[in-house]
């Protein structure tokens, strides 16, 4: 039976407030690899870069890599056969009983992401293996985790599966979801979208969860 492989990464913090510091929106981004050959050239393109000069204690990260290092990654993403799958969520629109916590929040994005997306990359006899990136709120990934395992087990087709919340500088595939989850976030909240035209052919969806909504609470 075939295991599918889908690794995740958010974007957007738990600011619910109009503040400069806060952000638009909260985006669950979802990168399914067809094999790992992928991962393993980035660790290729890393001792490269390092070779060359350019090193760096950590894995790749888009907020703080350099312009030109982007430009290779995303050059070698755009190569590969990989699905993308994208949930914005305009945080000014969520309603209060969705947000009275960050796991709620979390768990409530995760939710409405993967019972989308499941059905389309997973059935009954496959086996499932999710990993997300672990967010740097220390106190409460255990429960960012749970709500992740949580989702998986109310939404997948198939009940063999596993969940990881994993730091994104352990595994390079977690770095593409990183890499994607920031074009897509430049786009949304800046109208930036000289990133997200370099991986465009690669995204399946990219759904507005609240298109529809027209009450903004703050």
């Amino acid at each position: 039976m075939p295991r599918v492989f889908v690794y995740a990464d958010e974007s957007g913090n738990f600011d619910f407030s109009a503040k400069a510091s806060a952000s638009k929106f909260f985006i669950i981004t979802t990168v399914v690899c067809q094999d790992h050959i992928l991962g393993n050239e980035l660790l290729d393109l890393r001792r490269g870069l390092a070779w060359s000069g350019t090193d760096f204690h950590r894995g790749f990260h888009a907020t703080e890599d350099l312009q030109p290092v982007r430009d290779k990654v995303f050059d070698l993403i755009s190569q590969h056969d990989v699905r993308i799958d994208a949930t914005v969520l305009h945080k000014s629109k969520a309603a209060p009983s969705t947000r009275t916590s960050e796991d709620l929040f979390y768990k409530y994005a995760w939710y409405y992401h993967f019972r989308h997306v499941a059905p389309q990359i997973v059935s009954s006899p496959d086996e499932l293996f999710v990993i997300a990136s672990q967010l740097n709120t220390r106190s409460k990934r255990a429960a960012f985790h749970a709500a992740v395992a949580s989702v998986v087990e109310q939404v997948s087709p198939t009940k063999s599966f596993r969940t990881a919340f994993w730091p994104c500088d352990i595994d390079p595939c977690l770095q593409v979801a990183d890499y994607c989850s920031w074009a897509i976030q430049r786009k949304w909240e800046r109208g930036d979208v000289r990133s997200h035209m370099l991986i465009e052919r690669q995204i399946t969806s990219e759904f507005d969860l609240f298109r529809r909504g027209t009450t903004e609470y703050y």
